[in-house]
Formats: structure tokens, C-alpha cells, sequence
């Protein structure tokens, strides 16, 4: 869902502002959300620390998404894809800096590949031809990033679909508030109420309900892994709907960005020490 909708977003964008999009597409998930949690209301618990973690969760949201949709407007959707894939990177690193803990050898070992893997990818003329939504799409990962940190500490703590509707209330709110800084525009084409539909029921509202009840169920390291197939569906959508194609130098940093990804959540160089410990190797 998520990899699709790179494609439909940025055809959207041709008729509606970014943040006008962003207020319209999670205040859809948002009474989505409401509807279906109606029946089990009572069950929800409301407590500061229910509110204090869908609120930081949400503003982590709202910042990832905003970068995003601005940076689809000057960037393709396959390299849009490809760099939010940096928040997977970006987790352990941060998650680090949190716990004040050194990162581990995969970890800088993914950050390295998947570092010269963006250069690839977005450097095409020298830092000076990097494309402004290169840039802003880099900062959407690390708001994503925040929100995995923020997500994994509180979804524990309080119920998961009350912390799901909590937050994207809460990053509704914040793209309504702020849509009058930007020149607001909107023309009600099809290809808009087809992103609204797509964006907000099924990769809001539908694909964050299911991320967290998945998540109860598969660890962190697995369903990092699945979201590491974003920007290959993205790639694919793309492809089929636009033609657009990687070049091989766009390809090459593509694939390091992944290699960079896997290699941190799979943590192969610490997993063949352990292997030579137990043969005897040094």
C-alpha cells in the first residue's frame, strides 16, 4: 500500500497543496478510525501517557509526511522511496544516541553503504545538483525514524488502536493548522479524490491498524525487513504507471540503500564473529 502510493501522491500534488493534501487525507483516516474503534471505546483507557505518546508519535508523523509530500513535488516517486527507506537505518542509530549507546558494527557499516548508496542516487551533478526534494525527502526519513522510536516505546504501554487514532488525530490537526502558510489550492479531480481514497483509507488508516496488530505478533527486525519492500513496490507502481526507470547509477545506489538496510537488521558481521567464535577461529 505504502509503496503505491508514492505514485498516486505525486500526480495528486498537480491539483491540491501539500499540506491541504495532508489535512484532508488523515482527517479521512482519522473519522475512519473513530468509526471502527466506536465499538470498543469503553475498553480505551485515556491517561497522560496515552495522550503524551500519540501526541509526540503524531508530530513525529506529521514532520515525516510533510517533508515527504513537499519533497514529492520536485523529486521522482522511485527516489522519494528509496531515501524514506533511510529511516530504517536511521532507527538504531538514533535509538542509540538515546540510550547512549554506541551503534553497533552493522549499524555504522549500514549507515556507510547506505550513505554512498544516496550519493548515487540523488548526487547526479555534485552536491550542487542534489534535487531540493532529495534533501527534504532525507529529513522525512528521519521524522519517520522518530516515529518508530516513538511508536515502539508507548505502543507497549497503552492500547495500540487508541494510540493509532490519538496520533493521526493529532498529525490531521497539525497539516490543518499550518495549510495557511503555503499558497492553498485545490481542484477536485479524479486523480485527487482517487489519492485521498487510497492515502487515506487504505494507507493510513487501514495499513497503520494493521502494522500494529502485525506487531504484536513478528519482531521488530522481521517487519523492518517488510518495510525494507517500500520502495520496490514504489519502484514497480512507478514503472508500470509512469515508465519511469532507474539509470545504472540510480539502480547501484538504490540497491546499497538496501544493502545498507539489511545489513543493519539482519546484523550479519555480528552474527559471523559468532560464527568464528564457535569454530575456534580468532
Amino acid at each position: 500500500m505504502w509503496g503505491a502510493t508514492f505514485v498516486v501522491v505525486k500526480e495528486a500534488l498537480h491539483d491540491v497543496s501539500p499540506l491541504l493534501f495532508l489535512a484532508l487525507r488523515f482527517s479521512l483516516a482519522a473519522l475512519a478510525l473513530a468509526v471502527a474503534a466506536r465499538p470498543l471505546a469503553s475498553k480505551f483507557q485515556a491517561g497522560r501517557t496515552l495522550t503524551s505518546g500519540g501526541v509526540i508519535a503524531g508530530l513525529c508523523l506529521f514532520v515525516g509526511y510533510w517533508l515527504q509530500t513537499l519533497g514529492l513535488r520536485y523529486t521522482t516517486p522511485s527516489k522519494s522511496a528509496f531515501l524514506t527507506g533511510l529511516s530504517i537505518v536511521m532507527v538504531p542509530m538514533f535509538g542509540g544516541l538515546m540510550r547512549r549507546r554506541m551503534p553497533s558494527a552493522d549499524e555504522i557499516a549500514g549507515v556507510a553503504i547506505a550513505t554512498v548508496g544516496m550519493g548515487l542516487l540523488t548526487l547526479e551533478g555534485g552536491w550542487g545538483g542534489m534535487n531540493p526534494g532529495d534533501i527534504l525527502t532525507i529529513g522525512c526519513a528521519a521524522g519517520f525514524a522518530l516515529h518508530i522510536l516513538a511508536v515502539g516505546h508507548w505502543a507497549p504501554r497503552v492500547n495500540y488502536q487508541a494510540l493509532t487514532l490519538v496520533q493521526i488525530v493529532t498529525t490531521a490537526l497539525c497539516a490543518a493548522s499550518l495549510a495557511g502558510v503555503e499558497a492553498r489550492y485545490l481542484r477536485w479531480s479524479p486523480r485527487v479524490l482517487v489519492a485521498l481514497v487510497v492515502t487515506g483509507l487504505l494507507a493510513t488508516a487501514l495499513a497503520f491498524s494493521v502494522q500494529a496488530w502485525a506487531q504484536q505478533r513478528t519482531t521488530p527486525t522481521h517487519t523492518a525487513l517488510i518495510f525494507a519492500l517500500e520502495p520496490v513496490f514504489a519502484w514497480l507502481t512507478s514503472l508500470v504507471v509512469t515508465g519511469e526507470r532507474l539509470s545504472w547509477r540510480q539502480g547501484a545506489g538504490a540497491a546499497l540503500i538496501l544493502t545498507g538496510i539489511l545489513l543493519v537488521e539482519l546484523k550479519l558481521l555480528a552474527r559471523s564473529r559468532q560464527s568464528s567464535r564457535r569454530d575456534g577461529r580468532p
